[in-house]
C-alpha cells in the first residue's frame, strides 16, 4: 500500500514518528504547499504503516496490542484504542492521562490532578501498564516513575481481560505504550515550551541511518523541564534520555535496542483533603483553596528514578516463519514523603476522638508517611509466529513463552496526628505554617518479590473474510517476602473471538475473554486470586481509503474475589461483582481540512465497587486554514463530560458503610491554534479553558480529589 506525494514537504514521510512532525497541513494540491524548498523537495512513497510505526493522522489501522501479531483493526475482534503521536501533539498531552482524555471507555482523570501516576480507570478497574508490550510495573505510586509522551510513538488501549497474551492483570483492560524507534528517514527537530505554572521545557528528537546502506539507523529523544504545579510548593521537573539502536544486516533480520534514563523530581499534587471544605463548604462557608499545600516543603517529595534497557529482535526464517522476543531490564526507585490529610473524619475541624480539636474551622489534622522503594524487574516473551493452510482455512498461529520477575526492596515509616498520639501538629488550611513535627523513622521491609511464567497458544483462522481467534494460556505465579513462604498459583486462561470484514467495511464481532490476578499478602492474610470474565460484542467501520474509523462495543464483566477494606485497618474479598457498558468511538476527516475524534461511554458499576460517572462524552476536532493567503493554520477545539455520580462504600456484608457526597457533573474545553511548514511549528495548547474549579470524585472513605486547572503552553519547534 503506498501513494504518491505531489507536492514537497520534507516533513511528509516523518508524518507521526516524531512529535511536532503531524501530517500535512493541507489538501493534497500543489496550490496549498505551505512552503516551497526546491533543494529538499521529494517525490516519494509514504511508509507503510506497522504495528508499531508511524501513523498518518489520527487513524491506525493496524496493532498488535490484543494479538501479538502486526494485524488489521478490522480483523480483531477486541475493542482498541490508538492515540497516535500526531492526536497528542494536537491536544497538547503533556503526560499518558492527558492523551486519553479522548479515549472511549477511559475514566482519564479518575484522581483528578496526580502527580505521582497516571490514575486511569478502564470499564471500572484500574489498568495494568506495559510498554512496548512487556509489563512495566506491578505496583503503583510506590514504584511508579510515570511515562514521558514526548518519548511515544502511540498510546494503545485494550479494553476488556487479556490474561492469553499477558497473563496476570486486570480485568478492565491494559494499557500499552509504544516507544519511538529509529527510522531510516532522517527527521531532526529541536523545541521549547514555555507555560503555566512556570514551566520551562527543551526537548529533542533526531533519527535517521549511521549507514548508507541502512543498516544501522539511530534514534536520540532528550528532554529538559523545569516546572511547578497548581499546588503550592510541589515542582515538576524532569529529565529524559531515550537513546535507540536498530542493526537489520538483512531484509530478514532486526535488532533494537531501547534504552531509557528518566530522573522527576516532583511532590504529591493529592492533598487528601475531606469532604467538607471540597464538596461542602466548611462552618464559616469556605471551601479549600486547589493551590493550598497541606505538607512541609522541606520534607515533602515523590522523587523517582527509572533506567531501562529493552532488546527486540524479530527473525524470519525461509520456511515462513517468525521469531520475535522483547526482553527488558529495568530499574527504578522512588522516594516518597507526605505529609498527607486525615481525611477519614471527612471534615475540616477534627471532632473525634478524644480532645484533639480545637473548635477553630480550617484546622487539619495530617499523617506523615514515608517509603523508599527500589524495584528491579526483568521481562521477556518470545514467540514463533506462521501460518499453516488446511484445506480452505488459514492458521496464522502463535506460540509463545513469556516471564516476569519482579523484586522489590522497601523501607517506610509513618506518624501520626497529634490526637492519635503521634507528633504531627494540625495545620490551618487557609493560612498554612510548616514544619513542627517529627519525621518518621525509616524501618526495612521484608523483599518481596512476584515471579510469572506462562505458555500461550493463539490461532487466527481465516476463511474468506471471517476470523476466528483462538486461544489457550497456562499460567505459573508465585509472590512472597523473603521471610515468608511464597504463594503459588496456576491457572488457565481462554479467549474466543469471531469477525466477519464485509467488502463495504463493516466488520461486526464476538469476543468471550479471562483474565487473572494474584493477590499477594495483607497482614498474613492469604487471600484467592482475582478472577475476570467478560462477554463482548461489537462492530468497526473502516472503509478501504481510510477516511474514518468507527467503533461500538457493548460488554458484560463479571468479576469474582476482588479485595476491599471495609475499615481502615481489615481486608476481605467479596464475591462476584458485575460491570456492564456501551462505548462509540469515531475518528474522521470529515474534509481534507478537518478531523474529528468523538466518543461516549455508559458504565454500570457494581455499587460495592469504587464507582465513576456512567455516562462520558468527548469531541475534538481540528480545522486547517489559511490566513492572508499564508498557508499553515489550524485550530483545535474539545469538549470533555461526564455525568454526576456519588460513591458507596459496602461492609463485606454488603451493607452500606458510607455515602460520599455527589460528585457533580462537569464539562470541560480545551483549545488549540498552530501555524507550520516544512521547517517551523509554533502552537498554543489551553487545557480547560475556562479555568473550571471542579474536584474529579469524592471517595466513600472520606477523601475529594481537585481535577487540574487551566493550563496554557507554548511551544515553538524548528525541523532540520
Amino acid at each position: 500500500m503506498s501513494r504518491t506525494i505531489h507536492r514537497p514537504r520534507p516533513a511528509a514521510l516523518a508524518a507521526a514518528a516524531v512529535l511536532s512532525l503531524a501530517r500535512p497541513t493541507f489538501a493534497a494540491d500543489a496550490a496549498t504547499t505551505p512552503e516551497k524548498l526546491p533543494t529538499e523537495s521529494v517525490r516519494a512513497k509514504a511508509i507503510e504503516e506497522q504495528a508499531n510505526g508511524p501513523v498518518d493522522g489520527y487513524r491506525a489501522k493496524r496493532s498488535a496490542t490484543a494479538t501479538k501479531t502486526d494485524t488489521p483493526l478490522n480483523e480483531t475482534p477486541e475493542s482498541i484504542t490508538v492515540v497516535t503521536r500526531e492526536e497528542m501533539l494536537d491536544q497538547g498531552a503533556n503526560g499518558v492521562q492527558d492523551a486519553l482524555n479522548y479515549a472511549a471507555g477511559v475514566r482519564s482523570n479518575a484522581y483528578g490532578l496526580d502527580s505521582r501516576s497516571d490514575g486511569t480507570r478502564i470499564r471500572g478497574t484500574a489498568p495494568d501498564e506495559y510498554e512496548d508490550g512487556l509489563r512495566r510495573l506491578f505496583n503503583w505510586y510506590t514504584s511508579n516513575t510515570r511515562v514521558e509522551p514526548y518519548a511515544l510513538e502511540r498510546i494503545e488501549v485494550l479494553r476488556g481481560p487479556a490474561a492469553l497474551m499477558y497473563g496476570q492483570g486486570s480485568t478492565g483492560g491494559l494499557i500499552n505504550t509504544v516507544s519511538k524507534r529509529p527510522q531510516a528517514e532522517t527527521q531532526r527537530e529541536v523545541g521549547v515550551q514555555l507555560g503555566s505554572w512556570n514551566r520551562r521545557q527543551v526537548q529533542a528528537d533526531l533519527t535517521g541511518a549511521l549507514s548508507e546502506d541502512g543498516e544501522w539507523l539511530y534514534r536520540l529523544v532528550a528532554l529538559k523541564r523545569k516546572a511547578d504545579t497548581q499546588v503550592d510548593h510541589v515542582r515538576d521537573d524532569r529529565t529524559v534520555l531515550a537513546p535507540s539502536l536498530t542493526w537489520k544486516p538483512s531484509a530478514s533480520t532486526s535488532w533494537t535496542l531501547l534504552a531509557l534514563w528518566q530522573q522527576d523530581r516532583s511532590g504529591s499534587t493529592s492533598q487528601f483533603f475531606p469532604w467538607e471544605g471540597v464538596a461542602t463548604p466548611t462552618a464559616n462557608g469556605r471551601r479549600i483553596p486547589t493551590h493550598t499545600f497541606t505538607g512541609d516543603p522541606d520534607w515533602d517529595r515523590y522523587d523517582s528514578d527509572r533506567a531501562s534497557l529493552t532488546s527486540v529482535f524479530e527473525h524470519h526464517f525461509d520456511s515462513g516463519w517468525t521469531f520475535k522476543q522483547n526482553l527488558r531490564s529495568s530499574y527504578n526507585k522512588v522516594d516518597y514523603r507526605s505529609l498527607y490529610g486525615d481525611s477519614f473524619g471527612n471534615d475540616i475541624t477534627p471532632a473525634a476522638p478524644g480532645t484533639y480539636g480545637s473548635g477553630v474551622s480550617g484546622l487539619f489534622g495530617r499523617f506523615a508517611d514515608a517509603s523508599l522503594t527500589k524495584v528491579r524487574m526483568l521481562a521477556a516473551d518470545q514467540n514463533l509466529e506462521g501460518t499453516v493452510q488446511t484445506g480452505p482455512l488459514t492458521h496464522r498461529v502463535l506460540l509463545g513463552l513469556d516471564v516476569v520477575e519482579y523484586k522489590q526492596a522497601s523501607a517506610s515509616g509513618i506518624d501520626y496526628p497529634t490526637y492519635y498520639g503521634g507528633s504531627v501538629p494540625l495545620i490551618d488550611v487557609y493560612a498554612p505554617h510548616y514544619g513542627g513535627f517529627t519525621p518518621p523513622t525509616l524501618t526495612a521491609n521484608p523483599l518481596s518479590y512476584q515471579r510469572q511464567l506462562g505458555l500461550y497458544l493463539q490461532d487466527q483462522v481465516r476463511l474468506d473474510r471471517w476470523t476466528l481467534v483462538a486461544g489457550l494460556r497456562r499460567d505459573r505465579a508465585a509472590s512472597g517476602t523473603e521471610d515468608a513462604p511464597a504463594e503459588r498459583h496456576y491457572a488457565t486462561s481462554r479467549r474466543l473471538g469471531l469477525i466477519h470484514a464485509f467488502d463495504n467495511g463493516w466488520s461486526p464481532y464476538v469476543n468471550y475473554s479471562e483474565s487473572f490476578t494474584p493477590v499477594a499478602a495483607i497482614d498474613a492474610q492469604i487471600f484467592k486470586p482475582q478472577r475476570g470474565r467478560q462477554v463482548e460484542a461489537g462492530v468497526k467501520y473502516q472503509p478501504a481509503d481510510g477516511s474514518l474509523l468507527f467503533t461500538a462495543a457493548a460488554y458484560k464483566l463479571r468479576e469474582s474475589n476482588r479485595v476491599v477494606s471495609p475499615t481502615a485497618t481489615t481486608y476481605a474479598q467479596i464475591g462476584e461483582t458485575r460491570t456492564q457498558g456501551l462505548e462509540l468511538e469515531f475518528k474522521s476527516s470529515v474534509t481534507r481540512a478537518i478531523d474529528v475524534v468523538a466518543n461516549y461511554t455508559y458504565t454500570d458499576i457494581d455499587q460495592q465497587l469504587e464507582q465513576l460517572p456512567r455516562n462520558q462524552a468527548s469531541f475534538w476536532g481540528k480545522w486547517r486554514f489559511a490566513v492572508a493567503g499564508i498557508e499553515g493554520f489550524s485550530a483545535g477545539a474539545g469538549l470533555r463530560w461526564m455525568s454526576s455520580f456519588r460513591d458507596v462504600a459496602h461492609a463485606y456484608n454488603g451493607s452500606v458503610t458510607s455515602t460520599a457526597p455527589e460528585t457533580p457533573a462537569v464539562t470541560l474545553v480545551d483549545a488549540m491554534v498552530a501555524w507550520e511548514n516544512a521547517r517551523w511549528r509554533a502552537a498554543l495548547n489551553v487545557t480547560n479553558l475556562s479555568d473550571k474549579v471542579y474536584y474529579s470524585t469524592c471517595l466513600s472513605r472520606g477523601d475529594c480529589w481537585y481535577g487540574a486547572r487551566r493550563s496554557v503552553v507554548g511551544s515553538l519547534t524548528y525541523r532540520f
